[in-house]
């Protein structure tokens, strides 16, 4: 019995560091470095975050930052991929995927909300094939911990991933404190869970700042690493404060 347990600890401990190494690489890379441009990264960890995005999530950064910034031209409004007040939060914590792929067979989307990231020849060599990443990333997890753990392992981070993720899209513009004057929400405990994401109606009041907390009591662990990066001289940041869109005075709450 012991050394199930210390075998289900290994599991779940190993999934939860894979999991936060792709929501790093998500909120980073993905959200304020490609779709907002709210840092510019060296080449170095630049190819360090497509890594670990192609052998955590398969996604291809392209199409993700073309829904995400559909989603800010037309957040919850007809347009938006994943609205929950279109949709029902529950239709998008269940179904984001799916939303993703449907928004996806546009065949105008990446040319309107994606043309200034052609893919270049790492693209063409890796980071397009996501089958060939993610059958990597979990040989990796098996050859690591074995063929059953690794391949459990795998099973929660997709799961925890992928539910994270779509609460983002779903529970972020349902549940929370809306400080300032948009249809996201704060919910710190669901930062916690995506290295600052959860943050979203900071997000959505500063979309080109790359820190999404605003408040002393905010914790945004993304920007932790985003500062770390700019003292090594491995990020540009490009404002050194939040920088507030027009029309996004918070309120007295």
């Amino acid at each position: 019995m012991r050394n199930v347990l210390l075998s289900l600890l290994v599991v779940v401990v190993a999934a939860g560091v894979v999991t936060t190494l792709a929501n790093t690489a998500t909120t980073v890379y993905l959200h304020r470095a490609l779709s907002h441009r709210a840092l510019t990264l060296r080449w170095a960890p630049k190819m360090v975050f497509r890594t670990v995005i192609w052998l955590t999530t398969g996604i291809k950064p392209r199409q993700w930052v073309a829904v995400h910034r559909k989603h800010h031209a037309y957040t919850d409004e007809t347009g938006d991929p994943h609205s929950p007040v279109l949709l029902g939060w529950r239709t998008v914590q269940l179904k984001n995927v799916a939303l993703y792929r449907e928004a996806l067979r546009d065949p105008a989307i990446l040319d309107k909300y994606a043309r200034d990231l052609p893919d270049d020849r790492w693209d063409r060599l890796f980071f397009n094939h996501k089958n060939t990443g993610l059958l990597l990333g979990i040989g990796t997890l098996v050859l690591v911990l074995g063929p059953l753990k690794g391949l459990l392992a795998a099973f929660l981070h997709a799961n925890a991933y992928l539910a994270a993720n779509a609460a983002v899209n779903a529970l972020g513009h349902h549940f929370g404190r809306r400080p300032y004057p948009n249809g996201a929400t704060n919910l710190q405990w669901l930062a916690f869970c995506t290295m600052g994401e959860g943050l979203h109606n900071n997000h959505h009041a500063a979309p080109s700042s790359p820190r999404l907390s605003h408040r002393r009591r905010e914790l945004d662990p993304g920007w932790w690493v985003i500062r770390t990066l700019a003292a090594w001289r491995l990020a540009t940041l490009r404002f050194s404060d939040i920088r507030l869109a027009p029309g996004s005075r918070a309120s007295a709450t």
